[in-house]
C-alpha cells in the first residue's frame, strides 16, 4: 500500500519551500484557499509513525492522519531543512521523537497557536 503525509502551508511556510524542488508537491483545495504539502511515505516510516502514536491511523485515501502538531511540525522542519521528503527527514524527526513525544502530551492539555 501507499502511504501517503500532507502539511498544511500557511504563507510563511510556503517562504520557506518557495523555489525548492518542494514546490511541486504542493497541492490547492478549496478553491486554492488551502495549500498543502503532499508527499508519499515509505511503508516503514508509515507502520513506524502509526505504532508510535496510538491515535494515527490512515484514512481511506491513504494518508496518515490523526498524529499530533507536534510530530506535523516537526516533520515541516526537516522537510524544510533539507528541502526534501525523503529518508533524511524521517531520520532527522525520529531521532527527536522523545522530544516530539513529551510535546504531544502536552497537547491534550493546551495546543498553542500557529506560531
Amino acid at each position: 500500500m501507499t502511504y501517503k503525509f500532507a502539511l498544511v502551508l500557511d504563507e510563511k511556510r510556503l517562504e520557506r519551500i518557495k523555489g525548492s524542488p518542494l514546490e511541486s508537491l504542493i497541492k490547492s483545495s478549496f478553491g486554492g484557499r488551502v495549500k498543502t504539502l503532499d508527499f508519499e511515505v515509505p511503508e516503514d516510516v508509515a507502520k513506524r509513525i502509526l505504532s508510535e502514536f496510538p491515535a494515527a491511523r490512515v484514512d481511506s485515501r491513504g494518508y496518515i492522519e490523526d498524529v499530533p502538531v507536534a510530530f506535523r511540525k516537526a516533520v515541516f522542519e526537516a522537510v524544510a531543512k533539507h528541502k526534501s521528503t525523503g529518508r533524511e527527514v524521517w531520520d532527522e524527526v525520529f531521532s527527536r521523537l522523545e522530544e516530539i513525544k513529551q510535546m504531544a502530551a502536552k497537547e491534550k492539555e493546551y495546543l498553542p497557536p500557529p506560531e
